[in-house]
């Protein structure tokens, strides 16, 4: 810790940091996240039950876990540190469910509250005051148990030590398994005990290999060597220890020897690890060394872990960016399909056609086009207050082809959308069963609803436009719903995109309603008003579309997520902690 950095300020980036690692969400199927995932979990386990406890009682007991594979005597070799039988020692397998720790009684305050390992409950052992076999000694194996630790007091132990007795790490139980690595990460400083003829198994060495990179203090306990082997067995097991960065680890050998009546070892075969912990406990100083370098290389392992945990937090922020450019870019496009179909004339064919037709007729209208505009008007506001009905039929066509395109439209991005995201494992994930490739329950409905506000406010418009004096006799002598009418038409056929026989019959007929249009507001008020009801239009069909894309989007949204940007700072701030010890 440097010099500007209090206690308080470290715990409070601890804090920080495990706060932000439980709100950190990797729900994307992307390469390396079910790792990141464990890294999280291992993460806030070992902040909980070991790192802030620790950062938060410096002067706490040493807690030494002994640790090992199945079958390599750490029961025994407990059992034979405290001289009596406090742990369930035997062949059957595995022997170690329910851990137990063992402490001076003096020390019993810094363990019985939730200090440390706060998720595992505590049950309060007791020293049998008449010797028991090993084979009975402890907790009868239960695995129910498996989320408790017994707390035995005991004299034999030093005080300013504890000594706790885990499952194995290669047991066939899965839960024994994680149990085991969660009191390894928890303590200040590991007894591995192995075998002669087990010493180089994989998964003891990967365990010994996390210890190497916390920086741990170890000591490795090389059980039952056969009588004239000590000293090659151990040299070819020093040599590996060298190999790993593990060359300063203590090395004790119990040699292979037959256990008393009571399934205990014989005082002298554990004696050396015994006087080893005895001065451990006894030197203060020398403890809180310990103390402190298994924290700080822990710390720095932390670091690692959380840059991790950051990096794969950006590929999942990368990935879903990329899911959501698609459902944009989908939904964008049909919004442009959209517009260019009410504006290339296609919308002026069909019923949309006829209806108009029916409105303004072939014959005497067009006719009236050539006499002089008060003519055109005056024939024009008698045909339309004589007939208001076929200006209403015009806008319900209009409604209905326009409906009919929006929605198949909707349809395309929903069904090009579910299509990107099928191609890719995240997306894929995030839609599992359900299918989104057709519009939600009801949008056709939405539709409809929007485009009779997008036609209220075009009328709306056109009321407002004719409220001067010199034009309000004028549009109310053609009436609201003719000139409606006659504005959608101009709207539909602004860039002309008709060809061949159509262009004479809806090409002409888009003239009459500018002709009418301008004959009313004239020419820049009815360009003005077509560009307002085209913007109007767009406007809607956006909000429509982005409404829709949001059944994707949705799949999305990771409450409290964290950024990545957040979490490397948090690593990056855990190595400047450790690296200022």
């Amino acid at each position: 810790m440097s010099s500007d950095e209090t206690p308080g300020q470290a715990a409070e980036l601890l804090e920080a940091v495990h706060r932000d690692l439980a709100a950190t969400a990797l729900p994307l199927a992307l390469p390396g996240a079910d790792a990141a995932r464990l890294d999280i979990g291992d993460a806030l386990a070992q902040l909980e039950d070991y790192i802030l406890p620790r950062y938060r009682s410096l002067d706490a007991p040493l807690l030494a876990v002994v640790g090992g594979s199945t079958g390599a005597g750490k029961s025994t070799l407990v059992n034979g540190l405290v001289g009596h039988a406090v742990t369930r020692a035997g062949a059957i397998r595995p022997t170690t469910r329910q851990p137990i720790l063992l402490h001076h009684p003096a020390d019993g305050h810094w363990f019985e509250g939730q200090r440390v390992l706060p998720s595992l409950s505590r049950i309060r052992g007791t020293v049998s005051q008449e010797p028991l076999p090993a084979s009975q000694a402890g907790p009868a194996p239960d695995a129910a148990a498996i989320s408790s630790l017994v707390l035995v007091a005991d004299t034999a132990v030093p005080q300013g030590i504890a000594v706790l007795d885990a499952p194995d790490v290669d047991s066939i139980s899965t839960d024994n398994r994680k149990l085991a690595g969660q009191l390894l990460a928890a303590a200040d400083l590991w007894v591995f005990v192995t075998t002669a003829n087990r010493y180089a198994d994989a998964v003891p060495w990967r365990l010994l290999l996390d210890a190497a990179s916390r920086d741990i203090m170890v000591a490795v306990v090389l059980d039952r060597v056969p009588p004239g082997a000590e000293a090659e067995v151990s040299a070819d097991l020093q040599s590996m220890l060298n190999r790993e960065g593990l060359g300063s680890a203590r090395l004790f050998i119990v040699p292979e020897t037959a256990l008393d009546g009571m399934g205990l070892l014989p005082s002298g075969a554990v004696q050396p690890l015994q006087l080893w912990l005895r001065e451990l406990a006894a030197d203060a100083a020398g403890r809180s060394d310990i103390a402190r370098r298994t924290l700080n290389g822990t710390v720095k392992a932390l670091g690692s872990r959380v840059d991790a945990v950051a990096q794969a937090a950006g590929a999942q922020e990368h990935a879903a960016g990329a899911l959501a450019g698609d459902a944009r870019d989908a939904y964008r496009d049909a919004v442009a399909r959209i517009l260019e179909a009410t504006r290339d004339g296609a919308l002026l064919r069909g019923e949309v056609l006829a209806r108009w037709q029916d409105f303004v007729g072939t014959g005497e209208f067009f006719r009236a086009m050539e006499q002089n505009i008060g003519q055109f008007r005056d024939r024009v506001g008698a045909f339309f207050r004589g007939e208001p009905a076929p200006a209403v039929r015009v806008e319900t066509a209009i409604e209905t082809e326009l409906q009919a395109v929006i929605i198949d439209e909707a349809a395309n991005a929903a069904e090009d959308t579910d299509r990107r995201w099928r191609s890719d494992p995240a997306g894929r994930q995030l839609l599992g069963s359900d299918d989104l490739s057709g519009t939600s329950e009801g949008f056709a409905e939405k539709a409809a609803a929007e485009i009779r506000a997008w036609q209220g406010g075009l009328m709306e418009l056109i009321r407002t436009e004719g409220q001067g004096k010199r034009t309000q006799a004028r549009w109310l002598s053609f009436g609201i719903n003719g000139l409606g009418a006659a504005l959608m038409i101009v709207v539909f056929s602004m860039t002309a995109g008709l060809t061949g026989l159509e262009i004479g019959v809806a090409g002409g007929t888009a003239v009459v309603g500018q002709r009418l249009l301008e004959a009313v507001f004239g020419e820049d008020a009815v360009r003005r008003l077509a560009r307002t009801a085209r913007e109007d239009l767009h406007a809607r069909c956006q909000q429509l579309l982005q409404v829709e894309q949001q059944r994707f989007l949705a799949r999305l949204e990771i409450p409290g997520g964290v950024a990545p940007a957040v979490l490397a700072g948090h690593a990056a701030a855990l190595r400047r902690l450790a690296a200022s010890a």
